[in-house]
C-alpha cells in the first residue's frame, strides 16, 4: 500500500482552553454574545445558531448554587462546526472549545480569548482531527 493511501488527511482542528481567575463580569449573555461575534470575525468563521444553557429566567429557588454547576454554557454553531463555552461563576473559570474543519489561527484565538476574559490560561491544547 502506498503512503498516500495510508496517510490520513486532517479533517480540522480543535483548540481547547481552560482559563482561570477570570473577570466574572464577562460571564453573562450580552458579553458572551459579543465574544462570539468578535472571535468569529477574528478567525474568519461564519456564525449560525447560538444556544444557551443557564439559569436565565429560572426561579430563584431553582437556580444552580454549586461551584461546579453555577454558570453559563453557550454553543455558537458556525458553518464549519462550533464554539462552546462553559463558565463557572463561583470558581471564576471558563472552558472553551473551538472546533472547525476550516483552518484558523489558534494562537490569535487564544490571545484574544485570554484578553476577553481577563484571566490566566492554565491549559491550552490544539488537537488536529483526522
Amino acid at each position: 500500500m502506498s503512503d498516500l493511501k495510508t496517510k490520513k488527511m486532517p479533517y480540522g482542528k480543535e483548540l481547547i482552553l481552560d482559563i482561570h481567575k477570570c473577570d466574572t463580569t464577562t460571564f453573562n449573555r450580552k458579553s458572551l454574545k459579543k465574544y462570539f461575534v468578535k472571535i468569529c470575525k477574528l478567525i474568519d468563521m461564519e456564525r449560525a445558531k447560538l444556544c444557551w444553557w443557564d439559569d436565565h429566567g429560572v426561579p430563584e429557588d431553582e437556580k444552580q448554587t454549586f461551584a461546579h454547576t453555577k454558570g453559563t454554557t453557550a454553543v455558537q454553531f458556525i458553518l464549519t462546526s462550533n464554539i462552546t463555552i462553559h463558565t463557572l461563576d463561583i470558581l471564576k473559570n471558563v472552558y472553551i472549545n473551538i472546533f472547525s474543519c476550516k483552518e484558523f489561527d489558534e494562537i490569535a484565538a487564544e490571545k484574544f480569548t485570554k484578553e476577553w476574559f481577563k484571566g490566566e490560561v492554565v491549559n491550552s491544547l490544539t488537537i488536529n482531527r483526522i
